[in-house]
């Protein structure tokens, strides 16, 4: 018999293609009776697939007694109830390591596109400024000192980048690492000693807000924000209030609190380059997410060890 699955949200057409010839798909991002639906199938539905930033909610979870996997199509799971999922003996699994590199690559060229002025630039270009006038200065992305808050294997490949750079390296984390970087045992002291602060941490309850008005003032008026983790991690009001106050120099934004919807004082900016979470966003990369996302699936549902279990 066919396996039942439940989609919570849009994933990649050739994703979906897969997931189709493999099982019956409950898109539940569709549907217009959600009770309804849950009434007639919730005993049915072995297997969820979702997004990292949609995970599951517990509320939903434990309305489907048969469930055996929730299979993220991404690295985060913070939106996932991990106890719920232990209390009730449901596994789940992600996407590690696949999207480790175009993860890395993204917080370079935010911090080049920043540093650089290269959006402005490019703005410049097109409307026929350059006749009239220079852009302005930019700043030099060589042998600046370089603070990353979260050093796993996202922020040791964003490292490794900046060491090709001769940055100065030093970082922040829950623990001091046998790595040739300086350590800081908080993020305001790595904040006080570096000009750009690349946020790579996991979000949880522990880092929500953990980017807060007091770091950003130690950062300072010369210092930048890169954020290609999770918006939880940023106060995105203390972030706009020390942009507009000058209180940091500028900020390179990957992913937001509220996604898709960003802070609209963030939009007339010119220090500040945004883009709609697209860190993992290449054909090669997402493909390697959705082997793993169905490789997840199938070991579980032939009793074999996942590939990438988080529970």
């Amino acid at each position: 018999m066919p396996i039942d699955i439940l989609q919570l949200c849009p994933l990649m057409p050739a994703l979906e293609a897969d997931l189709a010839k493999r099982y019956t798909v409950h898109r539940w991002f569709e549907m217009q009776d959600h009770p309804g639906f849950l009434k007639s199938h919730a005993d049915k539905i072995r297997g969820a697939v979702t997004g990292g930033h949609i995970g599951i909610a517990t509320d939903l979870a434990v309305q489907l007694p048969k469930l055996e996997i929730v299979s993220i199509n991404g690295v985060g799971y913070d939106k996932v109830d991990l106890n719920e999922a232990r209390k009730r003996g449901y596994r789940v699994a992600n996407t590690p390591d696949v999207l480790t590199a175009d993860v890395a690559d993204l917080a370079l060229g935010l911090i080049i596109s920043l540093a650089r002025q290269l959006v402005l630039a490019d703005n410049h270009v097109r409307a026929g400024n350059w006749p009239k006038g220079e852009l302005g200065l930019g700043r030099r992305v060589t042998g600046r000192r370089y603070g990353i808050f979260g050093l796993g294997r996202i922020g040791q490949a964003i490292a490794t980048r900046l060491t090709a750079f001769d940055g100065q390296i030093s970082y922040s984390g829950r623990r001091k690492l046998d790595v040739p970087y300086t350590f800081y045992p908080t993020l305001p002291e790595l904040a006080a000693n570096c000009d750009v602060l690349v946020i790579a941490a996991a979000a949880s309850a522990e880092t929500k807000h953990v980017v807060n008005a007091d770091v950003l003032k130690a950062l300072g008026s010369n210092g930048s924000l890169i954020n290609i983790a999770r918006g939880s991690l940023i106060d995105e009001a203390a972030l706009v209030a020390a942009l507009q106050s000058a209180t940091i120099a500028g900020a390179g934004l990957d992913v937001f609190a509220d996604e898709p919807r960003v802070p609209e004082a963030l939009f007339g900016m010119k220090n500040v380059v945004l883009s709609p979470h697209i860190a993992s966003a290449t054909h090669e990369t997402r493909r390697a997410m959705a082997d793993l996302v169905l490789a997840n699936l199938e070991a579980q549902f032939a009793g074999k060890p996942l590939p990438a279990a988080v529970v």
